[in-house]
């Protein structure tokens, strides 16, 4: 089955907690604190790799999670990182972020690898925190949670060559003359129900990666027929073989036929559009009149376009137009992405760093929410009188203080982050 579009879930490990411990051994005397720190969480790592051709795998696996960091040991021992957890995703994988509708990564190199999720920091075991003043620290800091995210993924073929047109025009019959590639073939609409991929292998060791497109139909950007579904997956490609039915035994207009997909094409994506396209005018083995192939190859040209005249079911013409297809690859070249570059995240992180702390109001309460409280809740020990004044001043660093007081804050109202509330007094 093919799949080419999926919602997954990831999250990395979460950073381990520092330890609270003291070093007590014979003969060693005031040993003071000793705790260790939390490993790292692992990261949650994407790799390219070229022998996957779906998304197959992420549709019965939708979760994924790296492993936590340890906490931090007696005797200042370190808690072990967190294995990364590599996922592996075809070349073509566009990954983006579900919230913000940004394209985090964009794969497409063979073995590529791009950090998706990035493991929470390690917190600090409590022989970080000892002073001339407190020599004997009863708290440590709390591992920082690893990052989560609900992400679309979306699989985008990387061909050279795209072949489009209606239903039963002959692409798939062109694919199969050209490569060995075997996509059903039958004389009804919609044969060809997913997108087909061959490698045509030519004169002098010449090759190429050709995609044949399920027919678009009017309104494909809309949602029409397949098309639609698919369009996404000629973004890549450097040329289009346009290809049209000249015989007419459907009772169709080829020139017509043409600009319908052509403006299916701006309609979906304007880039997409501007695309350097030739024209296959196929099954001129069932024309009657030849007059009627001349007339439509002298419309196309004067648009501006190459027209070639094939028959795919007999090879027919097939040599000069795979022979042009190799001269245009060279002179075009690479092709700009057709994303915009704003729409591409330089840094994914930046995406975390914008949810700062904020606080509000509700039922008489005053409820602080932010991404790094988890972390400072996990590095205080309400029993020990010096964690709490620690805890008191970040919350001060952190300009927490300033916005209760700007909300209106008085003695004895309630304060909640978290699953944690007290009483705020000035």
């Amino acid at each position: 089955m093919f799949i080419d579009q999926v919602e997954i879930y990831v999250k990395a490990g979460n950073g381990g907690h520092g330890a609270v411990a003291f070093r007590r051994e014979k003969y060693v005397p005031a040993g003071g604190p000793a705790g260790g720190d939390g490993g790292k969480g692992g990261d949650v790592i994407f790799k390219v790799d070229p022998g996957i051709r779906t998304l197959m795998d992420f549709r019965y696996k939708k979760k994924h999670v790296a492993q936590n960091g340890e906490n931090g040991g007696n005797k200042k021992m370190s808690g072990k990182k967190g294995e990364d957890l590599i996922v592996k995703v075809p070349p073509g994988t566009i990954v983006r972020d579900k919230e913000t509708g940004k394209i985090i990564a964009d794969l497409t190199k063979p073995f590529e690898k791009k950090i998706i999720a990035r493991g929470g920091k390690g917190g600090r075991g409590n022989q970080h925190f000892a002073t001339s003043t407190r020599q004997a620290p009863r708290f440590s800091e709390g591992g920082l949670p690893g990052e989560e995210r609900r992400l679309i993924l979306e699989l985008k073929l990387l061909a050279d060559v795209g072949l489009l047109g209606f239903p039963n025009v002959g692409k798939s019959t062109l694919l199969a003359a050209v490569t060995k590639a075997k996509p059903k073939i039958a004389d009804y609409h919609f044969t060809t129900l997913i997108p087909n991929l061959g490698v045509v292998e030519w004169k002098d060791g010449n090759s190429f990666v050709m995609a044949d497109i399920p027919g678009l139909i009017e309104g494909a950007h809309k949602g029409a027929g397949l098309g639609h579904q698919f369009l996404r997956h000629i973004e890549r490609t450097k040329l289009l073989i346009h290809v049209l039915d000249v015989s007419g035994i459907e009772g169709r207009n080829p020139v017509e036929d043409f600009k319908i997909i052509n403006q299916e094409l701006v309609n979906y994506n304007e880039k997409l559009s501007k695309r350097k396209q030739i024209v296959a005018l196929n099954k001129i083995d069932l024309v009657l009149k030849e007059e009627q192939i001349h007339v439509t190859k002298n419309k196309l040209e004067e648009m501006g376009y190459e027209v070639y005249l094939i028959s795919a079911a007999t090879r027919k013409g097939i040599e000069p137009l795979i022979d042009r297809v190799i001269e245009l690859l060279e002179e075009i070249g690479e092709v700009p992405s057709i994303f915009e570059e704003e729409e591409i995240i330089e840094d994914i992180y930046t995406l975390e760093e914008d949810k700062k702390m904020i606080v509000r109001k509700k039922n008489n309460q005053y409820i602080v929410e932010g991404s790094d409280l988890e972390k400072l809740i996990n590095s205080v020990n309400f029993e020990d009188l010096d964690s709490i004044r620690y805890f008191q001043r970040m919350l001060r660093n952190k300009g927490i203080i300033d916005e209760l007081e700007k909300k209106g804050i008085q003695d004895g109202d309630i304060v909640k982050i978290l699953d944690i509330e007290f009483e705020y007094y000035k």
